[in-house]
């Protein structure tokens, strides 16, 4: 697909199983191995960060890559990396994902840098929620937060 010219920015976020607080200490760790990780996938990482128990990436993906794809990778290899880094560990099934236009991206990505800021005031389910309201996902409620 050489000439395939893309923008296609998204913005994912996912939990550790139960949002379990299991990544504090490795969270800049676990933002350098998923930028290794996509690197090698050719995925363009634009922002991560997050907090004890989620993750947020604002990723570009290749035109030939289905976003579901890209989510697995990303999941998997860095749930086997925090395992061999001792912890006992796994994400949350499942994930979330936003289309971001290219107007967007600025703020998405201060967003994603600033989530210490964001969650003085708010839990994760808060934020989660809010996320799918905005931008009219429909959920059912009594399942959102299962395992």
């Amino acid at each position: 697909m050489s000439h395939a010219h893309v923008a296609n920015f998204v913005h994912c976020v996912f939990s550790t199983k139960d949002r379990r607080n299991l990544i504090s200490s490795e969270i800049p760790k676990l933002c350098a191995y998923l930028i290794g990780i996509a690197r090698n996938l050719h995925i363009t990482v634009i922002a991560v960060g997050g907090m004890p128990n989620h993750i947020h990436l604002l990723i570009a993906t290749p035109p030939a890559m289905a976003l579901a794809v890209a989510v697995q990778k990303l999941k998997a290899n860095s749930s086997r990396w925090l395992g061999d880094q001792g912890l006992s560990f796994e994400w949350q099934k499942g994930y979330a994902a936003f289309s971001v236009s290219p107007s967007s991206v600025e703020t998405v990505t201060n967003y994603i840098r600033n989530q210490e800021r964001h969650h003085q005031s708010r839990t994760f389910e808060e934020e989660f929620l809010s996320f799918l309201r905005k931008a009219g996902v429909h959920f059912d409620a009594d399942h959102l937060f299962a395992a």
